[in-house]
């Protein structure tokens, strides 16, 4: 059984890790074969559509794994079917609502950000929402089943098609890589749910039935998510375009670039975040509250000593990275760069936060602190932005950041009290009852 798990952790870490290069390589393919400025327009549109997808569309997949892994466990497989089925019309629903809103963006995008050349390539991407919608449904059923390894892999070949769409769409322009993206994750959606629609076959066979009591409950849950998801899009996609309305294309697309070497920090934790999506899930509905929140105190401590000792390398390092790997016409990017890697150093060490408000049924705790953090950052991004253009929106990325984990340490302290209290107040229990 160790050999199984350790496995299915190994082989979903290097599924993830794998996934996020060739991410990060397809960034820069695309710098350098559409140049700054065509790059500045690619990154626009792409911001643009994951603007739109995280804000309009139903994050259900939360609700999806909390009250999955309640009803595997308890074997209630009828209202396992109907959840599924509920989540996946949501989604559906969402990623066409996130679609019609970037088409009707798309003929006044160039006056929105004062550049030519905009709305064909929105419109180009438009379509993404929709058919990347059901993936998210299909890899629930995989992680019921502990099987984020094999989730990693889809991740990873998901990516390996995004890559190949890139080199085929960049030998012909903007629009047409936009286009190929949306094509390549049409085929991953394909590969993704039908190999879900198998995993979720494997539970017994019992007809849907209503979710009953629970109902409002899965709601709530449900709205809280989508609006934290909300939070989150607004933050990473929305400051983007601002930056864009403020200083320019051509500075959404240095910000792309400078936030490069964060992507591949975020590799770091992402494998470690699906895990404990995964298991702090089944071990927080198993009662088992101390072990879950010991897990994230022995998370930081071994995230922040690896930090330690990698952030000083990339500041060091961050002129000739950037010469080497995107060229010289995107030297403007350094000193965002580098203020980029000690914000990205901070969101890994916190990358628990991601995970936790789902696992103990809390989703609203991620509203409340990144409403703080958006609250900081949207208008510092506009400030900044306009002062000093990709590097003071990478400054306000980071001061937004610290006061995210600043936040997060405080809402920890008062779970952990809360915790310790109910654990006493049982122990108690059970003396009297002796």
């Amino acid at each position: 059984m160790g050999s199984r798990l350790l496995w299915r952790r190994s082989a979903a870490a290097a599924g993830l890790y794998l996934a996020v290069a060739l991410g990060i390589l397809g960034t820069i393919v695309a710098a350098r074969r559409l140049g700054l400025e065509g790059f500045g327009i690619f990154a626009t549109a792409a911001a643009a559509a994951a603007l739109f997808q995280t804000l309009l569309d139903l994050t259900v997949e939360e609700s999806l794994t909390k009250y999955g892994f309640r009803y595997v466990l308890a074997g209630d497989w009828g209202r396992l079917r109907r959840l599924f089925g509920v989540a996946l019309r949501a989604k559906l629903l969402g990623g066409l609502v996130a679609t019609v809103a970037l088409v009707l963006v798309a003929p006044v995008a160039d006056e929105i950000f004062g550049a030519d050349g905009l709305a064909g390539p929105i419109l180009a991407i438009a379509a993404l929402p929709l058919v990347q919608a059901p993936e998210s449904v299909a890899s629930t059923a995989l992680l019921l089943h502990s099987r984020y390894d094999v989730r990693g892999a889809f991740m990873a070949l998901s990516m390996v098609l995004r890559l190949a769409a890139i080199v085929i769409g960049t030998r012909y322009g903007v629009t047409e890589t936009l286009l190929a993206v949306v094509i390549a994750q049409t085929l991953s959606t394909g590969v993704a749910g039908a190999v879900g629609i198998a995993a979720f076959r494997r539970f017994p066979t019992a007809p849907p039935v209503p979710i009953g009591p629970e109902r409002g409950e899965i709601v709530s849950f449900v709205l809280q998510s989508s609006a934290a998801t909300g939070m989150l899009s607004v933050r990473s996609a929305l400051a983007p375009l601002l930056l864009g309305v403020v200083a320019g294309p051509t500075q959404v697309g240095l910000l792309r670039v400078a936030n490069a070497p964060q992507s591949g920090l975020a590799a770091a934790s992402s494998p470690v975040r699906l895990i404990l999506l995964t298991e702090q899930t089944r071990e927080w509905e198993r009662g088992r509250q101390s072990s879950v929140l010991a897990g994230i105190s022995k998370y930081m401590a071994g995230a922040g000593v690896l930090m330690a000792a990698v952030v000083p390398v990339f500041v060091w390092l961050m002129p000739d990275l950037i010469r080497v790997i995107f060229g010289g016409e995107y030297l403007g990017a350094i000193d965002a760069a580098r203020i980029a890697v000690f914000a990205a150093a901070l969101s890994l060490v916190f990358g628990w936060t991601k995970s936790l408000p789902v696992s103990i049924g809390r989703p609203g705790l991620r509203i409340t602190t990144h409403g703080i953090e958006t609250a900081v950052l949207l208008p510092l991004v506009i400030a900044f932005g306009g002062l000093w253009g990709v590097t003071g929106a990478s400054l306000a990325v980071l001061i937004a950041t610290i006061v995210f984990c600043v936040t997060w340490l405080i809402v920890l302290a008062r779970l952990r009290d809360r915790v310790a209290a109910a654990r006493e107040r049982q122990q108690a229990e059970g003396a009297l009852a002796q």
